[in-house]
């Protein structure tokens, strides 16, 4: 008997059947069949379908005599199923890769509930992919298993049957079929849930939601959406035949009137003269069904009042106002808009012909972000060398409680922002500008850059579209253009950069200003650290700070962090940091001892408070190697790495630790204290005499000197010794978190 029967419904989608299948086949789980259901396709859906049959014996393909539609054909298909679990998947839809594997590892977690449900995300035909924005009911804290009374906030989700697995024995032993017709998830959904005895939730996506351009059949114009009627009158019979699910019927009422209300609104599902009857079908339900208790928002109550009094021509009459309204609204803050953009340009324009002031220093970091970075580290330095200075720090309203005092923030598109630009003498940042600077005669631009390169950055990413993800290279060049300065931490990076971004600005193989923390913080600051991050003492804390994957639309963790915690034991704890461009999200922590820092500011904190490093190609590796503390590579995915985004050298063959290729090795490496150990001292060692040649704790300091105060001598600095290396310590501690450094 296998673990899953994933059953899909096959009609006139066979431009989309084969990935779907392929999603199934593709799986790391592999105890699974899959019922394919010809519904009397037009289309090559039944050749498909019997082709992957031949092809794998774990594919049945059923053909049906005539169109039956999505309900009867799922019916079709349960009755053909043999496995524990049943999984839903429409033919033009996919599950993401390990979906099955993450299914049935919270299955097992949580006692195999009678149903488990599980996240998706809506992917367009652009091939953007959004994940569903009600993601945060799925949180896995709290009890793993619960009934639907302890968490009702599940009826917001999506009403469909592909975001859940279900016990077959459940859905057996209560009899439970799709009807006919439109909206069949409706009748099937709702009871489902009411009638569990055990519900469990996976926070995760594990389906892509195709969203059609064109044939998607619940947006078609047909009179066919009139089934909605009778979907809710079955949902209201099963109620009303088990008396204990009566405190489900208000919560039912309510959902009914938002559905019949969406259902009325929408311009392109319901033929114009059938409006009037489908209005008055509507109100004759809210009258027959209606079950006051349920709390209804106030932009609600007149739309729901007015549909139970059957008031069309009102209601019709409220939401064209309320149209217009919205109309208005949006053309209103459209000019208003298009009015400010138009003075900006125009102050920017005046204020670029008026003189420079030379001790003027404007400075940004990661696009807008708060305080930190290289751009900061000079920041500080710039305020303590330079007599006189004034500077200001370009960030979001949000992030401007990072800004020191005595340093001005400035609120990105306001017109003290613009009027800095356009004045200040100085312009420092680790990313680009506005686009609309154009750089005055007499204006010093430095990039510092945001780390040392590993993978591909720049006109390099011109033969790699998935990874450039529609990078406007001539406007790139136009901003590279504008550099005066380039700095670098490494040859590597002089070597990198000055290929990828070509233009006459003048190099500063100076170091990283944002590494000079790393060589001037005491124990007693790392102690305090920890304690703010809430490491228990005597714990040995692991940063975990996975990349961004380019070739995956919706970010999944690649390391299952409570296992890991688990197999560590409890002298352990993961500070873990998520992707900055992962999806909505992001690093949950269910487990005490997984603290989750996705939301920190500066990685150089998390770095100093860590004992060591798990990531696999973030740029943090060169840096974190200054502390001289060990590094864990988690490269489970390097090849489809390679292929997307590709790398400027292979990490395998010169990393900055030991190198775990999938997660069993993982757990191996710290079972084993391999990942301390001198090999990983040796490796460690190799890397940063490579990519640290220069950070010694005056970075920061040099690049001042030479870019602020026009000091050249003895720059650049002779490579310094290790004995001029102070990297910061961790503070003494008893237990396993001591001793960590080899």
């Amino acid at each position: 008997m296998p673990r899953f029967s994933v059953i899909v419904p096959a009609f006139r989608v066979q431009a989309y059947l084969h990935a779907c299948l392929d999603s199934v086949l593709a799986q790391s789980f592999k105890d699974y069949e899959i019922v394919v259901v010809d519904d009397c396709s037009p289309d090559a859906c039944g050749p498909i379908a019997d082709e992957y049959a031949r092809r794998d014996p774990r594919v049945t393909a059923l053909h049906l005599p005539r169109n039956t539609g999505l309900g009867p054909a799922r019916n079709a298909g349960m009755g053909r199923a043999a496995g524990d679990y049943l999984v839903f998947l429409d033919g033009d839809d996919t599950l993401l890769p390990d979906a099955l594997q993450t299914i049935a590892d919270r299955i097992d977690a949580t006692g195999e509930p009678d149903v488990l449900m599980y996240d998706y995300a809506r992917t367009y035909w652009t091939g953007r992919s959004v994940r569903n924005v009600l993601a945060a009911h799925l949180d896995e804290g709290g009890p793993a298993r619960f009934r639907l009374t302890d968490r009702p906030e599940l009826l917001q989700l999506l009403m469909v049957v592909w975001n859940k697995a279900y016990r077959r024995a459940f859905i057996e032993a209560e009899g439970f079929t799709f009807p006919p017709g439109y909206y069949e998830d409706t009748p099937w959904t709702y009871p489902v849930l009411m009638s569990a005895g055990s519900i469990a939730v996976l926070d995760a996506v594990c389906v892509s939601y195709r969203q059609r351009r064109r044939g998607n059949i619940l947006s078609t114009t047909s009179e066919k959406h009139f089934d909605v009627f009778d979907q809710y009158d079955r949902v209201f019979a099963f109620i009303d035949a088990r008396p204990e699910l009566a405190l489900w019927r208000p919560v039912m009422f309510r959902r009914m009137l938002d559905h019949f209300s969406a259902l009325f609104a929408s311009r392109d599902r319901l033929p114009h003269h059938s409006r009037a009857a489908f209005f008055r079908r509507a109100a004759a339900s809210c009258r027959r069904y209606r079950t006051p208790g349920a709390p209804v928002p106030r932009r609600a109550l007149l739309r729901h009042g007015l549909l139970r009094l059957g008031a069309r021509r009102t209601y019709q009459a409220l939401s064209g106002a309320q149209r217009l309204g919205g109309r208005l609204r949006r053309g209103s803050a459209a000019v208003r808009r298009a009015v400010r953009g138009a003075a900006l340009r125009a102050h920017y324009r005046i204020q670029s012909r008026l003189p420079l002031r030379s001790r003027d220093a404007v400075f940004a970091a990661r696009g807008g972000g708060g305080y930190t970075g290289s751009p900061a580290a000079i920041e500080a330095k710039v305020r303590e060398l330079v007599p006189g200075v004034r500077t200001a720090w370009i960030c979001r309203a949000v992030d401007a409680h990072t800004v020191p005092t005595g340093t001005r923030h400035l609120a990105p598109g306001t017109f003290a922002h613009w009027t800095a630009l356009a004045r200040s003498a100085y312009l420092v940042n680790d990313a680009a500008f506005d686009r609309g600077l154009v750089k005055r005669r007499g204006q010093v631009l430095l990039q510092t850059h945001e780390g040392t390169p590993l993978r591909t950055v720049g006109t390099d990413l011109l033969d790699r579209p998935a990874a450039a993800r529609g990078t406007d290279f001539e406007q790139l060049l136009r901003s590279v253009d504008t550099w005066d300065f380039s700095l670098s931490a490494n040859p590597h990076s002089t070597l990198v950069r000055e290929r990828a971004y070509p233009s006459a600005y003048l190099t500063l193989e100076y170091g990283s200003p944002r590494n000079d923390v790393y060589h001037r913080t005491g124990p007693a600051d790392v102690a305090r650290l920890r304690e703010t991050l809430g490491i228990p003492a005597g714990s040995t804390a692991l940063l975990y700070a996975p990349t961004h994957r380019d070739y995956r639309r919706v970010q999944r963790p690649a390391l299952d962090l409570e296992r890991l915690v688990r197999v560590l034991g409890p002298q352990f704890v993961v500070l873990a940091r998520a992707p900055r461009l992962a999806g909505p999200g992001g690093h949950r922590a269910p487990h005490p001892r997984i603290i989750d820092v996705s939301g920190h500011r500066s990685v150089e904190t998390l770095a100093l408070a860590s004992d060591a490093l798990i990531t696999d190609y973030a740029s943090l590796m060169f840096d974190y190697v200054n502390l001289d503390r060990p590094v864990v590579l988690h490269l489970a995915d390097i090849e489809a790495y390679e292929a997307a985004r590709g790398t400027y050298f292979d990490i395998t063959t010169f990393p900055p630790g030991i190198v775990a290729r999938g997660q069993d090795e993982l757990f191996d490496i710290f079972a084993t204290d391999h990942w301390r150990g001198s090999r990983s001292a040796e490796l460690r060692a190799a890397f940063r005499a490579r990519f640290c040649p220069y950070d010694d704790g005056y970075a920061a300091e040099r690049v001042v000197r030479r870019v602020f105060l026009g000091e050249t001598d003895g720059m650049p600095l002779p490579v310094p010794s290790a004995a001029r290396r102070t990297p910061a310590a961790l503070p003494a501690q008893d237990g396993a978190g001591a001793g960590v450094k080899s």
